[in-house]
């Protein structure tokens, strides 16, 4: 064998080290859950959680027309936090409805209620462009005590996409499965994460399309959890800006609240707790409030 044949696969070799290197990029050598209750894990360039001193959250109380799902969520988190048996949680429906920002209220209310008592939860935002970095997160977190809600907004997938495949493996599969103190909470418009051409294109090419949908849809099984979030009506959009009102000291005459509340709505074409509290920004900014 020549010295340039030795060299030609040196070189190929350093390639092959670099592809791997690349493909399973390297895990981050200290992580303190101790830094934040909060952190936001971020896959490239090197895998790491970034440390989030002040989340951006309303009060539990502000959130409006959504008692039983606030009731449920709150619920199987304290549950989680005592290290009980909790599920899986799959916030769908309404755009706009506090999904996500139940989340949050949620997790800050427990912890509220443990300080003094025990480690605070952590709460752990995953990007969906990040879903398929969540085994080397799970590996990251087996090796510590500190429960961990990992948090996923706007979760869904397209055609073509096949992120979802290591999402279910992560939540209900594989050998190893779900760290005991991990919890997965994901926030979609869509009930089962899928569009709707995606299961039907499914149904019409596939050698047996049943079992194809099936594959598609059982993501969503995997949530023990399944919490529909609905339109609101005018009584409880108005109930959320008055709550606002009075959070933050906004004085205001009742009836130009209701009708300014209402044009405003009018014009976004829709109601929901996003435009109540876009036009609470506004109204503030009117009257020269401050509000956080």
């Amino acid at each position: 064998m020549t010295a340039k044949t030795l060299a030609d696969i040196a070189a190929i070799l350093k390639d092959i080290h670099a592809s791997i290197e690349r493909a399973v990029p390297p895990l981050p050598e200290d992580v303190d859950l101790g830094a934040a209750d909060a952190f936001v894990w971020h896959a490239d360039p090197v895998p790491h959680l970034q440390a989030v001193s002040k989340v951006n959250r309303v009060e539990l109380s502000l959130l409006k027309a959504v008692d039983r799902n606030r009731d449920m969520i709150l619920e199987n988190t304290q549950r989680f936090a005592k290290g009980l048996p909790a599920n899986n949680a799959l916030l769908w429906g309404a755009r706009g409805m506090g999904k996500s920002s139940l989340v949050k209220a949620c997790h800050a209310a427990v912890n509220k209620e443990l300080e003094g008592k025990a480690t605070a939860l952590k709460l752990i935002e995953i990007a969906r462009e990040d879903i398929d970095s969540l085994p080397i997160l799970m590996s990251i977190l087996r090796e510590h005590e500190e429960r961990c809600i990992l948090f996923c907004d706007d979760l869904s997938f397209d055609t073509g996409e096949t992120a979802y495949k290591s999402l279910k493996a992560v939540l209900d599969g594989g050998i190893e499965g779900r760290p005991g103190n991990v919890l997965f909470y994901a926030t979609s418009n869509r009930r089962h994460l899928m569009p709707r051409d995606m299961i039907e294109n499914e149904r019409s090419t596939s050698i047996n399309p049943s079992e194809a949908v099936q594959e598609k849809v059982s993501l969503s099984d995997r949530f023990g959890l399944w919490i529909g979030f609905h339109n609101c009506s005018q009584n409880d959009y108005l109930a959320m800006v008055e709550g606002y009102v009075t959070e933050y000291g906004i004085e205001v005459d009742a009836d130009e609240l209701r009708s300014s509340a209402l044009e405003w709505a009018t014009t976004r074409g829709s109601r929901s707790g996003r435009v109540a509290w876009q036009f609470i920004q506004d109204l503030a900014g009117a009257k020269g409030v401050q509000i956080s």
